[in-house]
Order: C-alpha cells, then structure tokens, then sequence
C-alpha cells in the first residue's frame, strides 16, 4: 500500500499505465550564426503555440471552456516578450544553443515561482515547466503524446501537466496517480472535473509499479494497492458501488434548501476565481458565491485591467447568479502574490506585509478602478463587497470612505449602481475576531478566511513541511476565535459566513453548524456533502 494526498474523490481498480517521461538532454554549445539560432527558437515557439491552441480547443470540447482556460496563461506565456526576449537575449549575449538558453530562463521562472508562499501561486511554476518542455521538444524534435490506452486504466506519472490532463480520454482513464503535486496542482483540479480519483504527491510511485499491474486507487484516504489480492479487491469492488449510489443520492440535494434540524436555514456556497467558474457552482446546486477572488483577473497579463473590463467580469457571474448572493473580494495581491506589472518591495514576511486592503487604501488609483466597477455592476445581481485582510475598525471607514467617493463619482456621470450593497470583511486576521464584537457595528457581514486565521493564530506556516502537523483546523483556539466572531455578529444582528478550505471540512461542519454558522462557501466539488452534513446537525 502506497500513501499520498488525497486530490479527488472515489475508488477505482484498473489496470497501470506508466507515463515514462523521455529525459531530453540538454547540452551547452558555442553558435557562430546567432541570427539563426534565434530563428530557430522562434519557430519552436510558433509549433509550440499551435499545437496548444490545437490541445486547447480538445479540452473545451471534453472539461469544457472555464478548465480549458488553463492554456490561456500557456498561450499568453508563449506571447510574452519578456519571456521569449529573456531566451532570445541569452543566445546573442552569450551565443549559446537554444536548447540552453531556453532551459536557464525556465529554470529561473521555475525558482521564483517556487519561493513564493501561496500554495496555488506555487503550482504554477509548473505551467512554466510544461511551456518549457514542451518547446523544448519542438527544438529537438522529440515530441510524443499519450498513447493509446485501453480502457480501465490507471495513469502513474512523475507528474501530469495540463497538456496531458487536457488530452487524456476520459472513458479510457478511471484514474491517475503522480510522484508529486498538491491540491491545487493541475492535475488535482482536473481529476475533481472529469469527476476520477486521484492521488498525487506519493513521492515514487512510479518506481513501485509496472505497465499492467492492477491497482486500487482509493481517493478517499489518499492509498494505492498494486497488485491486490481477490479479497481486497471485493472489498474495494463494494466501497466503490456504495460511493456511487452515495453520488447519486448526493445529487437529489441540488436543489434542496439546506436546514438543519432544529429548522435554521443555512447557505451552502461556492467559491470562485474566474467568471467561468460559475457554472460549475451552479450544476453543484450553491446558493450563493461566498467568495469571488478577483485577484485572478489581474494575474497572468501585462497590465491592470480596466474598469470596463472588471465590470464585465462582475456582471456575468451576477446575472448568472439571478438573486443569489454574490459576494465579491476586493483585491488580495501583493506579498506573495505580485504582479508583473507592479512593482512591490521584497519583504521578510510577505504575509504580514504590504498586500490586500493595505495597498487598496494605500493605492487609490487601483482600487478606485475596482469598486466603480463592482458599483456598477451591482443593479445586475445581488452584490455583496467584502474586504480582506482588515485588522483595524480604522481600515474599515476608510475603504467605505472611498466606496462613497466612488458613488459620488458615478453619480455626477450619471452612471447607476445599487443602495443597496452590503459590505463584509473577511474576519483572517486574529485581532479582528477578537475584536469581532466592535467591527460588527460597522459591516454587515463577516466571512471567516481560515486558512489564514488557522496559520496566523497558531504561527504554523501551512506550506512549511516541517511545521504542517501544527497546522490544524480543529486547535481549540482556532475554534473559541471563530465561534467569538459567529457571537459577534449576532449579537449586532449580522449574519457570518466562512470561506476558508474549513468550510467544507467534513469533520468540521457539524461543529460550526452547532456554532450557528450562517453560510458555508467552498470548492463547488464540496457543496453536495456539506449540504448533507449540515442537514443531519
């Protein structure tokens, strides 16, 4: 039995089908015609590109557009001039291969995306590796895709990059398992979408396995069996049915109104990071969005976007959402997580630094942009701002001050917006739980962060693998904060959510159900089992 981290959800027994990657060895070699070597980078560029817009349009046909969107950024990746330009500057300067120059500039992509602490920030170095290799293979030609594969197979890889994911068929592929990779890694988020159990990190799976072998995925607890015995496999062959029939029943909860049973009426929502991401909250039964992370329309681009642009954005998921809850995050960058386009100082500790409504109310210009667009958005749904990262009752009438600036503004340009928006902080932050009881006179709405309540109260850096054990949801003095801050808010008459991972915490819902929690928002794969959970408290 071999353990690792469980990605998605189920149990599958099938046969292996091991992802040998072919070692590409690169050399270092002198050019004398430098004029050429760039020519040839750019036409493994341009081959590159088409084959991704070729993988690209595959994948929108089988996971359909908002996870297809995955190749945007190795598209746009491949446009960049700063990319292609770093590659092309390093042949000239140092006249040295392509091949070489194109593997020091990754590699550099690769470290800095590495050192950084948001673990879904972290992942995408590995976008960078797959555009790399991938070009790489176009250089030396040695491309080679994923063979024909039988039906009933399992895939052990070292890793699964989106290219790979994007091409594999789904009534041939029952489930995958990788050497490394999280819970945010690609190959995790596309195993939740085609619906397959998947575990990853499992360190050397690759080396314990042979094409053939039968396996039992189990991705529930996060093991693989290699070759199983007839017992074992009955056994996996009953969880497998009783998980499906679970599935099925799950399904009749769509569109149920959660209460639990002493009568309460609860909201289950979703969360999301692109407009896209909508429709799968919405197949998924939510009532409401807990939590639109608009950091994401900043990220993977070359400048702000515009108001008109963010307007847009907002207005879909609105008018997508009828008169469900929408509640949308004012823009959390910054520390770890930066822009290309602004430049930020380095910090000791970025996650106590200069980022979210720090800068928001430092930066003006940016944040105006931002709440003139949510503003007018606003008459298309049922709005709801929330600021994150608020420590102080000072930092919350000055952000309300320039909401009100900004409604000044549309008004003399005769531009509409909705009276009525409510206005939330993310409660992240352990001084403003503790001091929940005065902030919740000023808001109204909280929406409990606990993944950085967790870290901050208890000073255990949940990307560190040293200190990971610490890093619990359940620590008593994580609990009295979050149930100090749910009493806060009623006590003012305001309703409090959550929309950190321990919202959909199975072993966590009942007690925040006893806690009176009002609204639960996680990953839309969640809902149904929280919608359950919290029907039987």
């Amino acid at each position: 039995m071999k353990k690792g981290i469980a990605a998605s959800k189920g149990y599958s027994i099938g046969k292996v089908f091991l992802k040998e990657d072919k070692e590409i060895k690169i050399e270092s070699r002198k050019v004398d015609d430098v004029k050429e070597e760039i020519s040839r980078f750019k036409t493994a560029l341009e081959a590159s590109k088409k084959q991704l817009e070729e993988i690209k349009a595959k994948a929108e046909k089988e996971v359909g557009a908002d996870k297809a969107a995955v190749f945007d950024s190795h598209i746009m990746l491949l446009d960049d001039p700063e990319f292609a330009g770093s590659i092309e500057g390093k042949i000239e300067n140092d006249s040295v291969n392509a091949e070489k120059a194109l593997s020091d500039v990754v590699e550099m992509y690769m470290a800095t995306f590495a050192a950084m602490e948001d673990e879904y920030l972290r992942e995408r170095g590995a976008d960078v590796k797959d555009v790399g290799k991938r070009i790489l293979a176009n250089l030396t030609g040695n491309i080679s895709g994923m063979s024909e594969l039988e039906e009933n197979t399992v895939i052990v890889a070292h890793d699964l990059t989106p290219s790979d994911t994007a091409q594999l068929d789904k009534n041939k592929v029952i489930a995958f398992l990788t050497d490394i990779g999280g819970r945010t890694s690609h190959s995790a988020i596309m195993s939740r979408t085609l619906e397959i159990p998947a575990v990853v990190g499992m360190k050397d799976i690759t080396l314990s396995v042979k094409n053939g072998d039968t396996i039992i995925v189990d991705g529930i607890e996060g093991v693989a069996i290699i070759n199983p015995d007839e017992k074992t496999i009955k056994e996996y062959e009953a969880k497998r049915e009783a998980y499906e029939k679970e599935k099925a029943e799950l399904k009749k909860l769509i569109n149920v109104e959660t209460k639990t049973k002493d009568g309460k009426r609860i909201l289950v929502a979703g969360n999301i990071g692109k407009p896209q991401d909508v429709d799968q909250v919405i197949k998924n039964g939510a009532d409401a969005i807990g939590l639109f992370r608009t950091e994401f329309l900043y990220m993977d681009r070359d400048e702000m976007p515009a108001e008109e642009e963010q307007f847009e954005a907002y207005k879909y998921v609105l008018e997508k959402m009828g008169d469900k809850p929408v509640v949308i995050r004012t823009l959390d960058i910054g520390g770890d997580k930066k822009l290309s386009y602004l430049p930020l100082p380095e910090e000791m500790n970025p996650f106590l630094g200069y980022r979210a409504i720090r800068l928001c109310l430092d930066r003006h210009d940016i944040f105006k942009v931002q709440l003139r667009a949510l503003l007018r958005a606003s008459i298309y749904g049922n709005l709801k701002i929330m600021f994150p990262m608020i420590s102080s009752l000072e930092e919350i009438v000055q952000a309300k001050e320039v909401i009100n600036e900004c409604k000044e503004e549309l008004k003399k340009e005769g531009k509409k917006y909705s009276d009525d928006i409510e206005i939330g902080i993310m409660v992240e932050i352990p001084a403003a739980a503790v001091n929940s009881e005065e902030l919740a006179k000023h808001v109204d709405f909280f929406s409990i962060g606990t993944n950085d309540l967790i870290q901050y109260t208890l000073a255990a850096d949940r990307m560190n693998e040293k200190v990971s054990y610490l890093y619990n949801p359940m620590h008593p003095a994580v609990l009295k904060l979050i149930q100090m801050t749910i009493e806060s808010a009623h006590k003012a008459g305001k309703w409090c959510g959550m929309c950190g991972e321990m919202a959909g915490d199975e072993r966590a819902i009942p007690t925040l159900t006893k806690y009176g929690l009002d609204e639960f928002s996680m990953s839309a794969s969640s809902i149904l089992k929280a919608k359950q959970l919290i029907m039987e408290n």
